[in-house]
């Protein structure tokens, strides 16, 4: 059985990345070697520079909306979700600094999402080395600006997620109903042993997020804060495969109950950019069948977005998911887990 795109809902896309233009041209944000910033070029073109090095070169879906929008048009995706590039969540910064960059960075994306509002949500970042900073910053994104949450890394300067010290930031998540998006910051590099590419793109990364996934499972931020909305990207790193040993580890060497374990690990949500539609069958087996919501990284992955669709139908036609689970991954889950009502139809690109 395969999905009929007459009878599923447009797609809702909860990995996707924005880097808004206003940003750049404003004079308030910091500027130095390390702060990041967008050279958009004439051709569709352009390049995230830190400092005066190109860390990454990009094309206009990723700060044009109208070409971002054409782009979902392509792909059958009805609203997406779009969060900061990593690289820009700057926690690394001083904390006065960085609550500035934040506070830049989410006006303007906001400001950008406003533009397409049946079609684009936003999440925004906050300046999380200094937890008091980032709790008025989250409330600041959710409450003033509109954005569904914030997006944050897989740790923080060397503090993992379940530190006590960020327990403020997961209680104002959890009391406001923010979505809060993990995403690993550093690509993946100095996780595992072995440095350098595949290896950092392909281990490091999903270990790191599999790191952070234990914390919140087994370090009792979600003891503590059962209602939180937590999405992991990239499915989860290498965490639904590892999570028995984990399992038994914490059983046997901390005295932890399974059965809890279970209940924590199946309260995170997912993302399905695990690269082989095979794969979607462990997560929905793990985190539980409304748990897994459709991620595309784009403008990253332009054969991924574009494949979206295709991908989870693959899944359904192998037997990997029920056609059920099918549709729920490509609109419902998303739909339920923000608010947001199931999409009806792809609507033409708009702007204002």
């Amino acid at each position: 059985m395969t999905l009929d795109d007459a009878v599923v809902s447009p797609m809702i896309d909860l990995h996707a990345h924005h880097f808004p233009r206003a940003l750049t041209e404003s004079s308030t944000t910091p500027t130095g070697p390390r702060w990041p910033h967008l050279r958009p070029g004439t051709d569709g073109r352009g390049q995230i520079m830190v400092g005066d090095a190109v860390f990454r070169h990009v094309t206009a879906d990723l700060w044009d909306v109208e070409t971002k929008l054409l782009a979902l048009d392509r792909a059958g995706i009805g609203v997406q979700v779009v969060s900061p590039v990593p690289v820009m969540l700057c926690t690394w910064a001083d904390a006065a600094d960085a609550a500035a960059y934040c506070r830049a960075v989410n006006v303007a994306l906001a400001e950008d999402v406003a533009t397409a509002p049946s079609r684009l949500r936003g999440l925004g970042a906050v300046p999380l080395q200094d937890v008091e900073r980032a709790v008025v910053e989250l409330h600041h994104a959710v409450a003033t600006l509109g954005l569904l949450g914030v997006e944050i890394g897989t740790s923080v300067e060397g503090v993992d997620l379940d530190d006590p010290r960020l327990h403020p930031f997961w209680a104002a998540a959890e009391d406001l109903g923010a979505v809060v998006f993990v995403h690993p910051m550093d690509g993946g590099g100095g996780v595992v042993r072995r440095a350098g590419q595949p290896y950092d793109f392909g281990l490091g990364m999903l270990t790191d997020t599999a790191i952070a996934a234990g914390g919140l499972v087994f370090g009792g931020v979600l003891a503590r804060f059962p209602a939180l909305k937590v999405v992991l990207a990239h499915g989860c790193g290498s965490f639904a495969w590892s999570y028995p040993r984990l399992r038994l580890g914490d059983q046997v060497w901390n005295g932890g109950d399974p059965a809890m374990s279970d209940d924590r690990a199946r309260s995170l949500w997912v993302d399905t950019l695990v690269l082989d539609p095979e794969h979607l069958r462990i997560l929905v087996h793990r985190f539980g069948p409304d748990k897994v919501v459709l991620g595309t990284d784009h403008p990253f992955f332009p054969a991924v977005t574009a494949g979206a669709r295709d991908f989870v139908g693959d899944a359904v036609a192998s037997g990997a998911l029920t056609r059920a689970q099918g549709e729920g991954v490509l609109h419902r889950n998303a739909a339920e887990l923000l608010g947001l009502g199931s999409p009806s139809t792809t609507q033409p690109a708009e702007t204002s």
